[in-house]
């Protein structure tokens, strides 16, 4: 099939309009097409628990005696595709009595999941990227829990070549109603449109509050996406 079969073939599979998205001789189509950037996700192993949003999380297993397991720092699950980190926080002695005597107090932690996403790498080309600037989704669940009042923080940063210069960015920082508990999944999402040229990289970073006293607890996550659409919003 010649180049320009291919360039036709992507333009009608995504309805790309080459007035509003540049579609140059320069790129390869045919490679293009075969990565189908569009409406996939782009995030590798978005379900490390191999959880889904669509069915209720299970119940968190029964602690057993105190120190009848070795201490755990970190959740468990196949975080293959993610950068991981830990950051133990210090003890919360706030609201406790001067010369209260305390057995144990709960060791908080943030777990961090990072990935970056190479925009040209899947598939998108420059002209697309800098002119058509196609709205790129962001969607997380996370497991709701009385854990703590803040349990969960997503940033999202649109990165420019260099892969260090933020164009836009989206933060999220929901704080838990601890007084209500329906043991659910809470969706997280965001659209970037019209985000300016130079975007080049989508960098993915949430972060989900564990627990250590006399069991391991942790914040469970599932489904994350960064999807790039084949639209953009209509001008005003």
């Amino acid at each position: 099939m010649a180049a320009t079969d291919w360039r036709k073939k992507c333009q009608l599979e995504w309805s790309l309009d080459e007035k509003d998205a540049p579609m140059p001789d320069t790129v390869d189509w045919k490679a293009v097409y075969g990565k189908k950037p569009f409406g996939r996700n782009l995030l590798k192993n978005p379900a490390p628990d191999g959880l889904s949003h669509n069915t209720l999380p299970p119940e968190h297993e029964l602690a057993g005696m105190f120190g009848a397991e070795p201490p755990r720092l970190e959740p468990e699950g196949d975080f293959t595709g993610w950068k991981t980190s830990t950051e133990t926080l210090p003890y919360d002695t706030s609201g406790i009595p001067a010369g209260a005597v305390i057995c144990q107090l709960p060791r908080f932690s943030w777990f961090s999941l990072e990935q970056k996403v190479d925009l040209k790498g899947e598939g998108l080309w420059d002209e697309l990227l800098d002119q058509f600037q196609p709205d790129i989704a962001i969607q997380d669940w996370y497991e709701e829990s009385q854990l703590h009042k803040f349990i969960y923080q997503l940033q999202v940063r649109l990165l420019g070549a260099d892969g260090e210069t933020v164009i836009q960015e989206h933060c999220v920082n929901p704080e838990e109603d601890t007084s209500t508990f329906s043991h659910t999944w809470k969706e997280v999402s965001h659209v970037f449109s019209s985000y300016g040229p130079g975007v080049r990289y989508v960098h993915f970073l949430h972060r989900l509050k564990n627990m250590n006293m006399i069991d391991f607890q942790a914040t469970r996550f599932t489904d994350s996406a960064v999807i790039i659409r084949a639209t953009r919003p209509a001008p005003h």
